[in-house]
């Protein structure tokens, strides 16, 4: 008697149901590299690291920033084509999104 034999008889009302798993979404084709950039100007001194040069919608900008933002466990937004992260993580952040397919460029310092 296996499991599915098992359940029947203890819930014999309950009918089966197929059901798809999410896959995850697949990135979009980037042309040009993602350039991570240090900022800290007009923020009253607190730095933050810029994501530009996205190339797709605002859905997929969102999945990335959560993405870098879970996995850093730190904080940020994305809107307007550019992703926002607290703190100097262009390193981290580049990691991230080189395992994830895109390519990236470091600007400055």
């Amino acid at each position: 008697m296996d499991l599915r034999d098992q359940l029947k008889k203890l819930f014999p009302t309950h009918e089966e149901q197929d059901f798809e798993l999410e896959e995850e979404k697949e990135i979009s084709v980037q042309k040009e590299p993602l350039i991570c950039k240090f900022e800290k100007k007009g923020r009253h001194g607190k730095p933050v690291t810029l994501i530009e040069g996205f190339e797709g919608s605002d859905d997929d900008l969102k999945h990335i920033s959560k993405k870098i933002k879970t996995t850093l466990g730190i904080g940020g937004s994305a809107k307007d084509g550019v992703i926002v992260i607290q703190g100097d993580n262009r390193d981290k952040i580049m990691k991230i999104l080189n395992d994830m397919g895109y390519k990236t460029k470091r600007v400055g310092g």
